[in-house]
């Protein structure tokens, strides 16, 4: 499967290697799996850590140099689609194009938007939907 880990996921992997989000990287980055990230999560995990976390950017630097290694950059066109509509927050709708153009069978994400919006593809998962999923 093709699974795009959202940033709000990565943060959490990025501060916690022991945690669920962690696992769900793991997961998603292990045969049969095939891990992506959005193009534009990069640059915003960099600008999050620095504003927020600015004393754990070492943490950052060590998740990415792995990850990067492992996961596929999903780039995001500025072209809207019809489903994205469905998305109530306008800024996440050109984050949700990256799934949908990378050919993602799941988004793994703990924004309430996504969850709540209905799409049905990819399927959206929570971190522990995705962890146990078999």
């Amino acid at each position: 499967m093709r699974v795009l880990i959202d940033i709000n996921v990565l943060i959490s992997a990025a501060l916690n290697p022991d945690g669920v989000a962690f696992q769900a990287c793991r997961k998603a980055a292990s045969y049969p799996n095939r891990e992506l990230i959005c193009e534009q999560n990069v640059d915003e995990l960099k600008r999050v850590f620095n504003e927020k976390f600015s004393d754990k950017t070492i943490a950052l630097d060590r998740f990415l140099a792995v990850a990067l290694m492992t996961l596929e950059l999903a780039p995001v066109s500025s072209e809207e689609r019809d489903v994205e509509e469905q998305i109530r927050d306008a800024d996440d709708r050109s984050v949700f194009r990256a799934p949908t153009e990378a050919g993602a069978d799941i988004l793994v994400t703990g924004d309430k938007d996504f969850l709540e919006s209905g799409v049905t593809k990819p399927a959206i998962l929570t971190l522990s939907e995705f962890v146990n999923l078999k």
